[in-house]
């Protein structure tokens, strides 16, 4: 199994999409857990395997070291090598520090180095030991079983070490996860940040950066909610995301969209849950979606034009000049209804005028 690295310190922010195929799955292999049985079964492997020891005869493979100690203790483990070919293989071991890349697949640092990676003895990769084993010759049909030691540093943080035992010959290698744990109070802390959407209609993606800001793994889990003009709109559940962010490691994803809508005002809310973390959550400006395809866009302009036509015609009828003979009417109906507010019936005023002349009683 082939173990990809990084180059530089930092990550990349893009990865050349002719090497992302082996490296990914090698990397996944790699942090996920899965031995690396795979390298002696590809055509263009090693020819051997390496994966943790299991002790005794029988007992179930491991898919990765686990340690744990308090900041100076030295732990120990073995690391078992296989040889299934006709011919001889000389294999090296070393440790290296695991990270996330920009993507979210994981990978390990090259050898230390000026402009590779930390420098000598600060990683928790420098902290693996192979002593006078870092050499291991493998005749054809052996298997040998390599210890190795773990000094964890006496000002060590608390928390997890992501790091990797890799074994190198010829350019071929093949690595194991170290999941390497510092005893004392661990912080579980999770941000959701740069939310966007990118594309139209069906084909609209969700972008987004989580950043891991505790000093422990993280398995997390995402969901979209969409609000529109009109209401909520479908987003997405809870679901898991198929990568461990690993501590202090930022990574940018995109999130399938299939219930975007074809023409509305959205405004996307992003949630994001961690085993002991609190909800994190993080927010895209509210956006239009458009349609995507030429039908769809004819559709929305035949629409536009309708809602302006009705809106002209509206107004032609609000403003057209009335009748001189109907506004009268209106103002006598207008009158009439003054008359009826005050109890008197039309005519009922001059009555009373003609009352008071005569003198009749009232």
């Amino acid at each position: 199994m082939p173990v990809p690295h990084a180059p530089r310190p930092h990550p990349p922010r893009r990865r050349a999409p002719g090497r992302l195929g082996p490296a990914l799955l090698a990397a996944v292999a790699l942090l996920c857990g899965a031995p690396a049985q795979a390298a002696a079964d590809s055509p263009d492997g090693p020819g051997w395997t390496a994966e943790p020891a299991t002790g005794r005869a029988g007992a179930a493979v491991r898919p990765y070291f686990y340690l744990s100690g308090a900041p100076g203790a030295v732990l120990e483990d073995s690391l078992a090598l296989a040889n299934p070919t006709d011919r001889e293989h000389t294999v090296t071991l070393r440790g290296a520090d695991a990270y996330n890349s920009a993507d979210g697949s994981p990978a390990v640092r090259p050898p230390a180095g000026p402009g590779l990676g930390p420098a000598p003895g600060t990683g928790p990769g420098s902290w693996i030991d192979f002593g006078r084993s870092a050499t291991v010759r493998l005749p054809a049909h052996t298997r040998a079983v390599v210890p190795f030691t773990v000094t964890l540093p006496a000002a060590s943080t608390p928390g997890d070490h992501p790091a990797a035992v890799v074994a190198t010959e010829a350019g071929h290698e093949a690595g194991v996860r170290v999941h390497l744990r510092v005893s004392g109070p661990t912080v579980a802390a999770l941000t959701v940040e740069d939310v966007a959407v990118r594309g139209r209609g069906g084909a609209a993606v969700i972008a987004y950066t989580l950043v891991n800001r505790g000093n422990v793994a993280l398995a997390p889990t995402l969901a979209v909610r969409a609000d529109g003009l009109f209401g909520e709109v479908a987003g997405r559940g809870a679901h898991a995301l198929p990568v461990e962010l690993l501590p202090g490691q930022r990574v940018e994803l995109t999130e399938p969209w299939p219930g975007a809508p074809a023409f509305d005002r959205v405004r996307l809310t992003l949630t994001a849950t961690a085993p002991g973390a609190a909800r994190a959550m993080g927010t895209a400006p509210a956006a239009w979606c458009l349609p995507r395809s030429p039908m769809g866009l004819l559709g929305l302009g035949l629409l536009v034009l309708g809602g302006l036509g009705g809106a002209a015609l509206f107004l032609v009828r609000t403003r057209r000049p009335q009748d001189p003979h109907e506004e009268q009417e209106q103002e006598q109906e207008r009158e009439r209804e003054r008359e009826r507010g005050r109890g008197h019936a039309p005519g009922s005023r001059q009555r009373t005028e003609k009352d008071e002349l005569t003198g009749a009683s009232r």
